[in-house]
């Protein structure tokens, strides 16, 4: 796994056990840069992550804060650049006594925010991977919308929103046959 381009690891026995520890991380204009290089988008901006760790309950730890982020990439239709705002929560329950699933299958109903104690939590590593989770697969701009695309083989129709229904064929078939009894 590559390093963190805000990699800021803090040791969880560093830090207060009677009070949540903020944490805020705005990259600069070449940490912007690179995290956007890392994450395939053509420009970042206005990133910034603000979370904060609390211990509790028990020996267990807590982080809770949120991402805010500008990304701009290429439309998958048009190539147009397209603009997104990115706002999520981020929330892990840090358990001391987790124990990780032995089976294939996991629970559905199992709480995907919950990982075990580790001794080192890295924010930049957080901003990362929700950021990476957040930006849109498939970005389509308003051209794209207007776009009505069509392709056939050569000598062939292009196929139209009647032909695709699953029963136009049938009702075609129907009413050849409804035809060809009425003569008879």
């Amino acid at each position: 796994m590559m390093k963190p381009i805000l990699s800021q690891p803090i040791r969880i026995a560093d830090l207060p056990q009677g009070k949540p520890t903020p944490f805020r991380l705005v990259p600069d204009a070449g940490e912007l840069e690179r995290l956007a290089d890392r994450m395939g988008v053509d420009e970042l901006r206005k990133v910034k992550l603000e979370v904060q760790i609390a211990p509790g309950p028990g020996r267990d730890w807590s982080l809770s804060g949120h991402l805010g982020a500008t990304v701009v990439q290429p439309c998958r239709v048009t190539t147009d650049p397209v603009t997104t705002r990115i706002e999520e929560d981020v929330t892990r329950r840090y358990a001391a006594d987790y124990v990780e699933p032995e089976d294939d299958e996991l629970e559905m109903d199992a709480d995907e925010t919950v990982e075990a104690l580790p001794t080192l939590i890295d924010p930049g590593a957080l901003l990362e991977e929700t950021l990476a989770l957040a930006i849109p697969p498939f970005p389509r701009s308003e051209a794209a919308e207007e776009l009505d695309l069509s392709a056939a083989p050569p000598g062939a129709a292009p196929l139209d929103a009647e032909t695709v229904k699953p029963f136009a064929g049938l009702a075609a078939l129907k009413a050849q046959m409804e035809g060809k009894s009425d003569e008879d």
